[in-house]
């Protein structure tokens, strides 16, 4: 069964819940900066490991110092759900932990 898509409004109050991620077209995104290579690797991994738990995947490009991620659901027609939001939030939960700002 597909995931209904969330309403621009219910997309907003959920961006307003974490930080520095934005709406970018039809997707949630997210750049985190990282003090090293080595440390943006570190939060490239947990990303992964929390996107298999939730059977929900992002666009994920790791850059020397950097951590992007875009993300929406596919089975929604593209749109923006609470897969995403929940993605996110689990994001930001470790993104500190690994000294991303």
């Amino acid at each position: 069964m597909p995931t209904e898509p969330l309403s621009a409004h219910d997309v907003e109050a959920g961006l307003r819940e974490l930080p520095g991620w934005q709406l970018q077209g039809d997707r949630i995104a997210r750049t985190y900066r990282l003090p090293s290579h080595f440390a943006a690797a570190g939060l490239t991994v947990h990303v992964a490991q929390i996107q298999e738990e939730l059977g929900h995947h992002s666009d994920l490009t790791l850059g020397y110092n950097t951590v992007s991620l875009a993300v929406h659901t596919h089975d929604a027609g593209g749109a923006v759900t609470r897969k995403d939001l929940t993605l996110a939030g689990r994001v930001e939960a470790v993104a500190a932990g690994h000294g991303a700002k």
